[in-house]
């Protein structure tokens, strides 16, 4: 029997309203900067494919992950603005870490109000994401905070998709087996496959195949789904993780 449903976040319940080059010049701006966006955006996912995966620990990690991005960004900051002082990198990237935390940077897409109105009375939801605190600050800007009795961050869990950990500890958390659950993401490695292998049936959201009002028909036949690939509207998974 289903009994609750994991919702991951970026791509799923909501998206980023321009591109991340185009946020880290408005970030540059407020301190004096002039940077060009395309620049940042092809500097930004170079330093996103260099930055390493990391393994499990065993509690939170530190600093809410602050570090980490702050890594990220002095990569960034190495191309396109090398000769830029550490005053400046830093006062750059609190601008830029903060700013992705206001209102009006990210956006829902349309469905998901009404969607989650729809499961909060039958189902026990929750998010599940790499991301760090400032999730959780999104998520009330956005104004869906309310529907989620669970929200399970990376930088808190002490593990990141695609390792299957993260939902592992998760379903611990809320005393559940991984059959009653329902993962619902975009990722096919990270979300689809790392959910997949750790023993959760998965709802794959491929935008613009299919949308969350999918997920509604599918959980509005039965509350005991089986996990095959026609009643998820995919091609079927290989048998665990692909890296």
């Amino acid at each position: 029997m289903l009994k609750a449903v994991f919702f991951d976040a970026l791509g799923t319940l909501f998206y980023l309203t321009n591109t991340v080059g185009h946020h880290y010049a408005l970030a540059g701006t407020e301190v004096g900067l002039t940077l060009d966006p395309h620049q940042l955006d092809d500097a930004f996912y170079s330093a996103w494919k260099k930055m390493p995966r990391r393994a499990a620990i065993a509690g939170p990690r530190e600093n809410d992950d602050k570090g980490w991005w702050r890594e990220l960004v002095d990569l960034v900051l190495d191309q396109v603005a090398p000769s830029l002082s550490e005053i400046d990198r830093d006062n750059f990237f609190e601008i830029a870490y903060e700013h992705f935390a206001e209102p009006g940077v990210w956006e829902l897409y349309p469905e998901v109000p009404g969607v989650l109105e729809h499961l909060q009375p039958r189902f026990q939801l929750a998010v599940i994401s790499n991301f760090d605190g400032r999730l959780r600050f999104i998520l009330q800007h956005l104004g869906i905070s309310k529907f989620f009795a669970d929200i399970f961050i990376s930088s808190e869990i002490g593990a990141d998709k695609p390792d299957p950990e993260i939902f592992q500890r998760a379903l611990k958390l809320i005393g559940l087996k991984p059959n009653e659950v329902m993962h619902v993401g975009d990722d096919p490695e990270r979300d689809w496959e790392a959910a997949s292998a750790a023993g959760l049936p998965v709802f794959r959201l491929d935008r613009p195949k299919n949308s969350l009002r999918d997920l509604l028909k599918w959980v509005g036949r039965d509350s005991n789904p089986e996990p095959t690939p026609k009643a998820f509207g995919a091609a079927p998974l290989t048998d665990g993780p692909q890296h």
